[in-house]
């Protein structure tokens, strides 16, 4: 079938061909850079599918106007939906599909790239070597083994971070609606978010964005944690309050944020704006921060995880097709 795909970078692009390629090119892919709005849902004229990225809109307003051009269906190149109005989507009869799992391993050893790089202030020597200071005033970490980080989420991806976690020598605790035994056996200890809080060196976050997850780490979760803690998010901007966290590490009650999503970024990221600079306020004041570490959503970039992506997001255009 015809499918636009929206926000398709060249890495997008290439995948995605190679992918439908091997199934014998069953569709008729149309790649845009833009993003699914409102605005732009009439570049999908024509199409039966569309296939989108986490920050397209496909709320109702987009999927009212996709419903009536005769789209029936939508493939999300991401395990995430919280882009999607599903209530809608069911009402218009409009099917969705998404890729739940893809590269778990990538995105937790991402989210330990995150601590390493915070703890030995890595980020930090790289810009002074290439200044030629060699001085190591200010870089000073601490050893991984045998501190506490606290796992909120433990799917697919928090149960690698966990298990990576534990082979460095970390005492590893966990939050989670569900425990799994299997990593209570390796020796996790699953307890309430807020007895883990305050026992933790560091806090990462690995569970979905719904209306129950929403700013679970506030002002007031940020305050039962230790002094100077680390706090990492690589899973979905809105599960944290980024101005309690930026306010925490300003009066030094946090030591250190690394984060690879924000909750507005949908305008910003996976987009060069070097020329035009940071027009978000609070994210420019937090990129200055020397304890801060940002980076464009890019823990789930990894060559293995494009491929299969894209072949699971054929595959879901083929089944999709063919109901």
């Amino acid at each position: 079938m015809k499918v636009a795909v929206y926000s398709a970078r060249k890495y997008d692009t290439d995948a995605l061909t190679r992918a439908n390629e091997a199934e014998g090119n069953p569709h008729a892919l149309v790649f845009h850079d833009i993003q699914l709005t409102p605005n732009t849902v009439r570049v999908a004229e024509g199409s039966e599918a569309v296939c989108v990225f986490v920050n397209d809109d496909v709320g109702r307003e987009t999927l009212r106007l996709m419903s009536d051009m005769g789209i029936r269906a939508v493939a999300t190149r991401s395990a995430g939906r919280n882009h999607i109005d599903a209530e809608a989507a069911d009402e218009l009869g409009i099917e969705v599909r998404s890729v739940p799992a893809y590269s778990p391993h990538g995105v937790a050893e991402y989210a330990v790239a995150l601590m390493l790089t915070l703890n030995r202030k890595i980020h930090r020597a790289f810009n002074r070597v290439r200044e030629g200071n060699f001085a190591l005033d200010g870089l000073l970490g601490f050893d991984m083994h045998g501190k506490t980080v606290g796992v909120v989420g433990t799917g697919l991806i928090g149960a690698c971070v966990c298990r990576i976690l534990l082979g460095m020598g970390c005492r590893v605790l966990a939050y989670d609606v569900r425990a799994q035994q299997s990593l209570e056996r390796a020796g996790v200890v699953y307890m309430p978010l807020e007895e883990m809080l305050p026992q933790c060196d560091i806090l990462t976050l690995h569970c979905p964005l719904l209306d129950a997850t929403r700013n679970l780490i506030d002002a007031e979760a940020i305050e039962r944690m230790p002094d100077h803690a680390m706090l990492i998010n690589t899973s979905r901007g809105g599960l944290m309050d980024t101005g309690a966290a930026y306010a925490a590490l300003r009066a030094g009650r946090l030591g250190s944020l690394g984060i690879d999503v924000y909750e507005e970024e949908s305008e910003l990221f996976f987009e060069d704006r070097s020329d035009t600079g940071l027009t978000d306020e609070l994210l420019a004041r937090l990129v200055a921060l020397p304890q801060a570490l940002v980076t464009g959503h890019q823990a789930f970039f990894t060559s293995e995880a494009l491929e299969k992506i894209a072949e699971i997001t054929i595959r879901n255009l083929s089944d999709m097709a063919g109901r």
